[in-house]
């Protein structure tokens, strides 16, 4: 099955694309309107120094960068590879005021990669979009305490840096969150040593098409906790971490890789997916009765996956669907088409459908995670008048 029939699933343009006026991130109380819109008459000039949006936590966000081996498996895309190796961004509270420089969104070579993959005609220059401002450092001292444990995947093709926005923003809400690259699934994964490794899946799909990539994440991501939160974690201030209070969650196949994780791992409390096509089926039985968002945009209510997963999942449910909203809005991808220079097609402002994301996101794992009470997930809240809410 060629790369190019799974996309027409999981992505509905070459890069989603919205338009962005400002670095702040709009209040759910703003219009679509007030949010920063474009003029129909093409996107709105975007600077080289763009920024994503502020996180609206109250901490501080440290970033770390871990490189994962394991060696216990051989990378099922190359097996000529090696073990298999998984980049991970570890985002965290932190101590305001602490840390180096900010987080780099992503490698040039990363950069060069996805623009010459997503977005063949730009003329931009890589440096553009590695260049995104991020709101995390480098070397920030972590806040006292243990925090629930997210695991986000991103979308195929696209790296982890895709996902940015939502992770820093988790992270000051009070959570540590595992933002893991998929090598040889995306455009470019590039390692310690410098070395960028391509797509090498992207144009051909494997045997078993989007549903084997979604097996082989869920072993990925199984892995990942298992470094986490074993005896002897691969990460420095993996104390941070209350093993007991884990969710998961990924857009597109990283979406439908959740579900497929969630039913080979008791670990996982709680999950979510955004916007992706359930190729891994979830089982008759459900999911152990724990709890699952689903949110999406409109098109998701003729997806024949999703319907199938509703009634299957046999624990606490929501199907959320956002109005005016693509493929690509629960994501950066919006900020970076426009850097870009593609046309403005969602409806839905970038900001606007950050803002949305981040604050049903952050409200689902804050009630199933931390035990706090989320109103907005029982029914449409006249701040958020583009959400709709499908209860069981």
């Amino acid at each position: 099955m060629a790369a190019s029939a799974v996309l027409a699933c999981t992505l509905t343009l070459p890069i989603a694309s919205t338009s962005v006026a400002a670095a702040s991130a709009v209040p759910l109380s703003a219009s679509p309107v007030a949010s920063g819109a474009a003029p129909a008459s093409g996107p709105a000039p975007v600077s080289a120094s763009a920024a994503l949006p502020r996180p609206t936590g109250p901490h501080a966000v440290g970033r770390d960068t871990l490189h994962l081996v394991d060696t216990g498996r051989r990378d099922p895309w190359v097996p000529s590879a090696g073990p298999r190796q998984l980049m991970v961004s570890m985002y965290y509270p932190a101590r305001p005021g602490t840390g180096a420089a900010r987080a780099p969104y992503m490698t040039t070579e990363e950069a060069r990669l996805l623009l010459r993959l997503r977005a063949p005609e730009a003329t931009v220059e890589p440096e553009v979009i590695s260049g995104v401002r991020t709101w995390s450092h480098t070397g920030a001292r972590p806040l006292h305490g243990r925090y629930p444990l997210l695991v986000l995947s991103p979308g195929f093709t696209f790296p982890r840096a895709t996902l940015t926005g939502l992770a820093e923003d988790l992270a000051g809400r009070g959570y540590v969150v595992a933002l893991v690259d998929h090598p040889y699934e995306n455009a470019g994964t590039t390692l310690p040593d410098g070395t960028t490794l391509p797509c090498a899946i992207c144009d051909e799909l494997p045997e078993g098409g989007p549903a084997t990539v979604a097996a082989s994440r869920a072993v990925d991501l199984s892995f990942v906790l298992d470094r986490l939160t074993g005896r002897h974690p691969a990460w420095r201030y993996a104390r941070m971490i209350d093993p007991r209070r884990i969710g998961m969650g990924g857009h597109s196949i990283g979406g439908a890789a959740t579900a497929a994780t969630m039913a080979a791992d008791a670990r996982v409390r709680a999950g979510m997916n955004m916007d992706g096509t359930f190729f891994a089926p979830v089982p008759d039985s459900g999911l152990g009765g724990r709890p699952f968002l689903m949110l999406g945009a409109t098109e998701r209510t003729g997806d024949a996956t999703w319907d199938r997963t509703w009634a299957r999942l046999d624990g606490w449910k929501r199907w959320l669907t956002v109005a005016g909203a693509d493929h690509g809005s629960f994501t950066d991808v919006p900020l970076l088409a426009e850097l870009a220079g593609i046309p403005d097609s969602a409806p839905l402002p970038f900001e606007r459908g950050e803002a949305l994301t981040r604050a049903y996101v952050a409200a689902f794992f804050d009630q199933h995670l931390k035990g706090l009470a989320r109103p907005q997930l029982d029914g449409p809240s006249p701040a958020t008048p583009e959400v709709s809410v499908r209860l069981p």
